[in-house]
């Protein structure tokens, strides 16, 4: 049987998109071994399946469709790193804001439904660059944590079920379906 790769996620607008771009900008001056994540692969992951068949994939569907959150505000915030064994591997911008939380406690809630376990924490973010390297890990940390972001404002008004094929030059993503 044919699996999909699948996650569950928020979309950025422009705004915001631009302010990474520049957040990137900045970060790319500084010498490391990695990738930037592509604009035009900019979310936040509210809940991530993996590999799942046509059968799940309907419930899941179905499940989504059954979330009933309005629309609210969220925002860029501070800059971070999270590490492997003390050395960074992920750059990221926080998004803050309580609806984004509630949002992923109900997708949480209805992936739970089929069968999938709930998170063990949630970290609201959008990833700036992925590392492989960088001399000064230390350094690195502390330049990352004093980047300057704009405190961008923004309203989210749906979330999505998105296929992910993973290909040589990175991840490639396609809405399946969209939830207002």
């Amino acid at each position: 049987m044919e699996k999909t790769r699948t996650f569950i996620a928020v979309d950025f607008p422009d705004e915001v998109v631009k302010e990474v771009a520049r957040v990137q900008g900045i970060l790319r001056g500084r010498k490391f071994t990695g990738k930037l994540t592509e604009l035009g692969n900019l979310h936040l992951t509210l809940k991530f399946l993996g590999e799942i068949d046509s059968e799940t994939l309907n419930k899941v569907k179905k499940e989504l469709g059954k979330i009933k959150i309005g629309k609210f505000e969220a925002s860029l915030k501070e800059a971070g790193i999270f590490s492997y064994r003390k050395k960074p591997r992920i750059a990221w911008i926080k998004i803050g804001g309580k609806g984004m939380f509630d949002l992923q406690a109900a997708v949480d809630n209805a992936m739970e439904k089929c069968g999938f376990k709930k998170e063990e924490r949630f970290m609201s973010h959008l990833t700036l660059a992925r590392i492989k390297y960088v001399k000064s890990p230390d350094e690195f940390k502390e330049y990352v944590k004093n980047l300057k972001v704009g405190e961008i404002k923004f309203n989210v008004e749906e979330f999505k079920l998105m296929k992910s094929e993973l290909r040589e030059m990175g991840p490639v993503y396609e809405t399946l379906k969209i939830y207002k």
